[in-house]
């Protein structure tokens, strides 16, 4: 940086004395501006050294018998173009390296140019990029205040937030004293005068109207522009200046440098005119439109106000399922479409019922639906046919009405199917959740009478269905046995009949049931590994198949860790979990209800608590029993340890409205949360069904016999280990096998290696020696 005051770049000053050090050359390459050749300028202050620019040299000018000075320089590397150029300056660098008097310093704005790889392979450059130039937050406060540039903390936290550092962008936010508005148009004006003027009238053209968008692909910025020659223009970029950077090499998604960006933009509307810059907007959603991309294609329509392309979009995404469609995401394009426009169409109207019901809004999600009834009244052809199967689609599938009347709408939308009097869409039962019973609707009350209902209504639920109906009833069957405790050989029948009828030409929904159906299975045959093969590599299908399913695997998986106490991958996961606290987004219970085990696992009770009341008020208002159970029970356990009394009466209600449907594995699943609170409560638990207390006991033991340390807390340094892992360890320390201890205590060896997992997790160690010794040491064993 050039003027009185001049901060060392601590990055590209150490580098720049490493290579200086150990006779290496050095690269420096960054945008025009960022303080390259001042660093060289200070770093060879007052020793002796030769300067040649490529701007106003010639290959010839680097004749290195003329070269006396022990440091050579040469800049603007960026200019040479031509080839001829390339090959003649090539060698008078090549002779500048061979000699081994000479340091050489190289300077461009992009990065290691190809012309000269052989050369940086052969003799090992210190590069220094365009980062390494910027400054750090401290040294721009103490630039500012050196050069008396009064502002406050907001302003110099916005100052960094633009400029990150920038050399050039700080002389310039000085000399337009603290202006941040008028330091960016100088900026703008200064790349315009300086740097886009100099480069050819069609690379100019290209990366201005790329820059309507802040990432893009070379199928994107050829779809924007019209240039077939895309990937020579960023080649040419490149060379040019360091003004845009690959995001990946697997991906090829390429992003335009802010600066350049915002200056492009600037540009494009000082040369373009409005229905110039409405196409390039056109276009760039037309591609995320037949990409698939929905929130990315209405971004580009709502720019300039594409009505027309956005009402278009907005009624395929209603014409989805509410598992497929996006219309979470695209809430405020739906919320922002005139109602005039929404009544002229059918799907319109049925996407803002479904959407308004999504967002708990029961009134208004009644109000379009009845509008889409007077629709239909006075509606013919195949308009009235149209908005007829919406309504049957909305009967079906509104989150807020639960099954009331569903097996005579079922059995009425099968007749209209069938005699073609009606069209619908296929219907999703899971909304991306590993359940039929607890997917897109509850279906507890079937459950009942779940034989029944599957040999009276099964057939005509399958074909209203379509391919969603395949498999269904197996699965349905299979998961209400399963919950209710029922012989497990016919649950694992029903559940690899389901399973396959699904992959034979059903959805892959349905698979993600059937898997999540056996990895239930495995976890109550102490078979945890298994469950977390299973469920990993259906994830790794679903990368390629599915990838809409991947946050409800992740959630799944992540309870299957918290059994086993898998610290990284639950904080990992954690990561990714949805923030309640923001929103809350009735599509995410699944994920939500993953999160409130993971507060308690973690100790954060308020915080639990706060989610698990959010959720008893959704399953209140949706007529969600089984969401009700679950977070009912959880919420008992949250109170316990919280020491509010109202555990007592939480827990009673958990247990008889599970009860109430013969729910056993509700229960036993959380067994190891809420069994010992039965030794801690004034009241017994009050049961109605003594075979039902019975089961739900014994299983509920042995679960938390099985995993004694799931969603366990304790206390900073303190180690808790339950009899079963004591007794283990006893037995390792006498050198005991895995096979005997499992064979002395009954146990199954999977068990045994299992409980010995989570004591060398719960001591911090790593094998059995070490488990041992530290053992002894807090006098355990």
């Amino acid at each position: 940086m050039n003027g009185e005051v001049y901060l060392w770049p601590s990055a590209a000053e150490k580098k720049l004395r490493t290579a200086y050090q150990t006779e290496l050359p050095a690269y420096l390459y960054g945008v025009t501006g960022v303080g390259k050749t001042s660093l060289i300028e200070h770093f060879l202050d007052k020793k002796p050294y030769q300067y040649f620019s490529a701007l106003n040299t010639t290959p010839e000018d680097l004749d290195t018998g003329k070269i006396s000075a022990p440091t050579v320089v040469l800049d603007d590397l960026y200019t040479i173009a031509d080839i001829r150029l390339k090959d003649a300056y090539f060698q008078k660098i090549q002779e500048l390296m061979e000699r081994k008097d000479l340091w050489v310093v190289l300077i461009s704005r992009a990065p290691f140019p190809a012309w000269l790889l052989s050369l940086r392979m052969k003799y090992s450059f210190v590069i220094i990029q365009e980062e390494d130039f910027c400054l750090t937050r401290e040294q721009q406060d103490e630039y500012l205040e050196r050069y008396g540039l009064q502002a406050s903390d907001e302003q110099l936290a916005r100052a960094w937030a633009i400029g990150r550092g920038n050399p050039m962008s700080l002389r310039v936010y000085v000399m337009e004293n603290g202006d941040l508005e008028a330091t960016m148009r100088t900026v703008w004006t200064y790349l315009e005068s300086h740097v886009y003027d100099q480069w050819d009238t069609e690379l100019q053209d290209f990366f201005m109207d790329v820059s309507i968008v802040k990432e893009f692909t070379v199928d994107l910025a050829a779809m924007i522009t019209g240039n077939k020659h895309v990937e020579h223009m960023l080649a040419q970029g490149m060379e040019t200046g360091n003004f845009f950077e690959k995001m990946g090499e697997k991906d090829g998604i390429w992003r335009c440098k802010d600066p350049m960006r915002w200056s492009m933009e600037q540009r494009l509307h000082k040369k373009r005119s409005p229905e110039q810059i409405r196409r390039l907007y056109y276009n760039a959603g037309l591609y995320y439109e037949l990409e698939g991309d929905l929130p990315k294609a209405l971004e580009m329509y709502k720019i300039y106000d594409d009505t027309e392309s956005i009402s278009r979009l907005l009624v395929a995404n209603a014409r989805k399922n509410v598992a497929s469609g996006n219309y979470y995401e695209l809430r405020k394009y739906y919320l922002e479409l005139p109602e005039e426009i929404i009544r002229e169409n059918p799907v319109l109207m049925m996407g803002m019922s479904l959407l308004q019901s999504i967002l708990m809004n029961v009134e208004e999600s009644e109000r379009w639906y009845h509008e889409l009834e007077e629709y239909q009244k006075r509606a013919e052809g195949s308009e009235a046919r149209e908005a007829r199967g919406r309504l049957i689609t909305l009967d079906i599938s509104l989150p807020h009405r639960g099954i009331t009347g569903m097996t005579d709408l079922l059995r009425a939308a099968g007749v209209l199917l069938t005699d073609r009097k009606v069209r619908i869409p296929e219907l999703s039962v899971t909304s991306n959740l590993p359940s039929m019973m607890n997917g897109g609707k509850d279906f507890c009350e079937w459950s009942r009478r779940d034989k029944e209902l599957a040999g009276s209504i099964g057939k005509v639920v399958e074909f209203v269905l379509g391919k969603y109906g395949k498999g269904l009833v197996p699965l349905a069957l299979a998961e209400s046995f399963q919950e209710k405790g029922q012989d497990d050989y016919e649950v694992m029948a029903l559940i690899q009949k389901g399973r396959m009828q699904a992959d034979s030409g059903g959805k892959i929904e349905q698979v993600f049931v059937a898997n999540g159906l056996l990895c239930r299975m495995y976890l109550i045959r102490q078979d945890l590994e298994e469950a977390i093969h299973v469920m990993t590599m259906f994830r790794e299908r679903c990368e390629k198949e599915a990838p809409r399913l991947l946050d409800n695997i992740d959630a799944f998986l992540c309870r299957l860790h918290l059994y086993r106490g898998d610290t990284a991958e639950i904080l990992a996961w954690m990561d990714t979990a949805p923030d309640e606290n923001r929103e809350f987004y009735i599509l995410e219970r699944f994920r939500y209800l993953t999160k409130a085990r993971v507060y308690l696992q973690q100790g954060k009770y308020e915080a639990a608590c706060n989610l698990l009341q959010q959720l008893l008020y959704y399953a209140r208002e949706m007529k969600r029993t089984y969401i009700y159970i679950e977070s009912t029970l959880l919420l008992a356990v949250t109170c316990y340890r919280m020491e509010r009394e109202a555990w007592t009466s939480l827990l009673q209600e958990a247990v008889s409205e599970a009860e109430s449907y013969h729910f056993v594995r509700v229960l036993t699943k959380e067994a190891g949360l809420w069994l010992p609170l039965l030794k801690k409560g004034t009241k017994e638990i009050r049961w109605k069904d003594s075979g039902f207390r019975r089961q739900v006991l014994e299983e509920g033991k042995r679960m938390a016999q099985m995993y004694p340390g799931y969603l366990r807390t304790k206390a900073e340094g303190e180690v808790t280990l339950s009899d079963t892992a004591l007794k283990i360890l006893r037995m390792q320390a006498e050198g005991d096998s895995m096979n005997k201890i499992a064979g002395q205590l009954g146990l199954a060896e999977v068990t045994v290696k299992y409980h010995c997992r989570e004591t060398y997790r719960k001591l911090g160690v790593n094998g059995k020696a070490a488990a041992v010794n530290e053992a002894r040491k807090r006098k355990l064993i």
